[in-house]
């Protein structure tokens, strides 16, 4: 009893040296789609950041497939000690926690949240084969048409995004999954899918190039990276979908470590280079109070009370 006091109390006492310490290596973090989507954009320009404030570098490590299930539950067997992270969002970590029923972890017990980062409003998108030039056009145009449109997987924001987008205006394609929207995206531009709706940061650089045609964003307001673009509602329908994002680690990291990746996270969003950055994609900022790890953690809570409810109306659930 007595020796295993002592070495409670020295691992205890320990704990905030290790916290100080902490990283002396790289850390990893783990990204659920493939290269060259939004999510991964975020990954790199927010790992690099955060490498300089913590002093190692962070190393990306693409883990692809089943709409993120794969990287998440990679996440939630990691050890937990600080040098395995995860970044994922709406789709990854909370409907996919709808969706899928063995998923065969628990994304609210087993993940640690770190912090909230930014949201991406949705841009509706096709490519320019599509003779469509408003919304309103290109609903007609896919009520009319054999048409495919281009996701990330189940359960992904642009899946979220297409279920809205349907929901609303009773236009429905048939739905290819790939496992990112970067490839989605190169389809789309060749036009061997027509249509999507996707992530503000993966699409927006796209359609300012004239590569694809875009028609609405879902947010509440027009982006000012983006003010000729109407929002859905302007253009007559009422949809409105934002994919926030954000840090986990395995559930255990202890609070010291969990801090200091909050701390550095916290630095590179109010760094402008990352902010004017952020904004030029149409992203949305959040708080530095909105990003601490209780507060997110109580901001993911809610949105599975959100968004539950929406999915199972939907009737989508994989086995």
């Amino acid at each position: 009893m007595r020796r295993t006091a002592i070495a409670l109390l020295a691992v205890t006492a320990a704990a905030p040296a290790f916290g100080q310490a902490y990283p002396t290596k790289p850390i990893s973090l783990i990204v659920p789609f493939a290269a060259g989507g939004p999510t991964d954009l975020l990954a790199r320009i927010l790992g690099e950041r955060m490498g300089r404030e913590l002093g190692q570098q962070i190393i990306i490590e693409n883990v692809t497939g089943a709409a993120g299930t794969i990287a998440m539950t990679k996440l939630a067997r990691a050890t937990p000690d600080g040098y395995t992270i995860g970044i994922g969002h709406l789709g990854t970590n909370v409907v996919n926690g709808v969706i899928y029923t063995k998923l065969g972890f628990d994304l609210i017990g087993d993940l640690e949240p770190i912090a909230r980062l930014p949201a991406n409003p949705m841009l509706i998108v096709s490519s320019n084969q599509v003779p469509a030039k408003t919304l309103k056009e290109l609903v007609e145009y896919l009520k009319a048409n054999q048409v495919s449109g281009g996701t990330a997987g189940m359960g992904s924001g642009s899946h979220i995004g297409s279920l809205a987008f349907n929901a609303a205006t009773g236009a429905t394609y048939q739905l290819v999954p790939y496992r990112g929207t970067g490839p989605a995206m190169q389809d789309l531009i060749a036009n061997q899918i027509q249509v999507m709706v996707d992530q503000s940061s993966n699409s927006l650089p796209q359609a300012q190039g004239g590569k694809i045609r875009a028609y609405a964003v879902t947010s509440a307001k027009r982006s000012s990276a983006m003010p000729d673009i109407p929002t859905a509602a302007e253009a007559g329908y009422p949809i409105e979908v934002s994919i926030w994002n954000g840090l986990w680690a395995p559930k255990g990291t202890p609070k010291a470590i969990v801090d200091k990746l909050n701390a550095a996270a916290s630095a590179a969003m109010q760094d402008p280079a990352i902010r004017k950055r952020m904004e030029e994609l149409g992203q949305d900022l959040p708080t530095v109070e909105e990003m601490k790890p209780a507060a997110f953690a109580a901001f993911q809570k809610a949105e599975f009370a959100k968004w539950k409810p929406i999915i199972e109306k939907a009737g989508v659930k994989i086995e």
